[in-house]
């Protein structure tokens, strides 16, 4: 039972990050003062729109992966029995 804590203690901040970025991404969708698409910069650059969407959209969960691979390097059960 107290592996199950740690390792829920261990996943706790990574999974309370990623649902503090989402939270601050709808706050910033739905307080952004004009779309997306009709900014200056979207209009000077046209496939900078799709580059930020698509930075957005695979960006927290490729770093959420990234820490979760970090940490299990870190694991010294390597799966073996003591018999």
């Amino acid at each position: 039972m107290s592996e199950f804590r740690s390792e829920w203690q261990r996943l706790l901040p990574p999974w309370l990050a990623a649902l503090a970025l989402s939270a601050l991404l709808v706050w910033a969708g739905r307080h952004w003062p004009t779309p997306l698409l009709e900014q200056p910069w979207a209009l000077a650059h046209p496939d900078g729109p799709a580059r930020l969407a698509l930075a957005l959209v695979l960006g927290p969960p490729l770093l959420m992966a990234l820490g979760l691979a970090a940490g299990m390097g870190r694991h010294h059960d390597r799966g073996e029995s003591i018999d």
